[in-house]
């Protein structure tokens, strides 16, 4: 006489609720690292275009003896390559003086309660708002 046995296949309900609770921990800890480095990846582009934009600026200066409002002459784009920033420029030229602003136009800027907007001077001072510490914003 011959016996069968019979195998169970698939999953318990515990083993199946274990692999939840796994996903769920690697995920808690995954997701808000992720949201971080999108943030700070969209920071970059704001800071390398004003970094960008204000050394240009002083090279028209040389070349022009004035500032200039106008992007196009410095060959700054606005909004930034991703579209993540709207970059803006005030100039006094009766001072001698000019201001870059990134403003946050979409995507995590937008999300972004730190750092929302970023602005450099003729001067070099870098500031960011609304934050109390710049520095850190700029990645000083």
């Amino acid at each position: 006489m011959i016996i069968k046995t019979s195998k169970q296949q698939g999953f318990t309900l515990i083993e199946l609720m274990i692999a939840v609770a796994i996903v769920g921990i690697i995920a808690s800890v995954a997701i808000p690292s992720y949201f971080e480095h999108v943030k700070r990846t969209a920071r970059t582009e704001a800071i390398t275009t004003l970094l960008d934009a204000a050394n240009r600026q002083e090279q028209f200066f040389v070349d022009n003896r004035e500032y200039t409002n106008d992007l196009d002459n410095l060959g700054v784009v606005s909004p930034t390559e991703h579209g993540f920033y709207t970059i803006t420029v005030e100039v006094d030229n009766d001072a001698g003086t000019f201001s870059f602003e990134a403003t946050p136009a979409d995507g995590p800027p937008l999300k972004d309660d730190e750092c929302k907007t970023f602005v450099i001077n003729d001067a070099g001072l870098k500031t960011a708002t609304p934050s109390t510490n710049s520095a850190k914003c700029w990645g000083n």
